[in-house]
């Protein structure tokens, strides 16, 4: 899994992070039934990445440990939210600055909860947590173009679509669909904040 393995334990983050609402943290072995009790539901497994059966979720999802976060709202895990690091496209003899100084970010909330606000907090946060306790300088998200209410969250989050490719993307119920981009740069996030 490379450099993500330690974003999430890295001495930086005061983890349990607490918002308003929610509290963030990373996952553990024992929220796999919680996760997996929303991720199963269509409306949610539609347009996530992967769909593995409930016989080999416990394996899916001890691989992703290393890159996921739960979101807590009452001491309930009402989603997760992924946070997998990468090195930025560099030149070889700058190479060595470029590592590890972006990140992929993905999210799914539980869908009883949405509607509420909570995945805009949550993310924001996560948002926050890369750029201030990570010092990243750049963060990424994809989805289908299909999936709305994930690009509108991105955009009410101040991420900038760089991407809008067509039929890149192969859905495995609706065949090859649009896919959008988007991304924001460390030094745009603390300029909004300062508006």
């Amino acid at each position: 899994m490379g450099d993500s393995d330690q974003l999430l334990t890295s001495e930086p983050v005061p983890w349990p992070i607490h918002t308003d609402r929610l509290t963030l943290r990373p996952a553990a072995s024992s929220d796999a039934s919680a996760v997996r009790s929303y991720r199963r539901l269509p409306e949610v497994s539609r347009w996530i990445g992967a769909d593995p059966s409930d016989a080999d979720w416990p394996e899916y999802f001890e691989k992703r440990l290393a890159r996921t976060l739960v979101i807590e709202k009452d001491h309930r895990v009402i989603g997760d939210l992924m946070l997998s690091s990468r090195d930025g496209w560099a030149q070889l003899e700058v190479a060595d600055q470029a590592k590890s100084t972006e990140a992929e970010l993905g999210w799914t909330l539980d869908p009883a909860f949405s509607g509420q606000g909570y995945a805009t907090e949550a993310v924001r946060e996560l948002i926050r947590i890369c750029f201030v306790d990570l010092g990243l300088r750049r963060i990424t998200a994809n989805c289908f173009a299909d999936n709305q209410p994930s690009w509108r969250l991105m955009e009410r989050l101040g991420m900038r679509r760089e991407l809008a490719s067509k039929r890149d993307s192969l859905h495995r119920e609706l065949g090859w669909l649009d896919g959008y981009g988007y991304a924001l740069l460390a030094d745009e996030w603390r300029a909004r904040l300062e508006q």
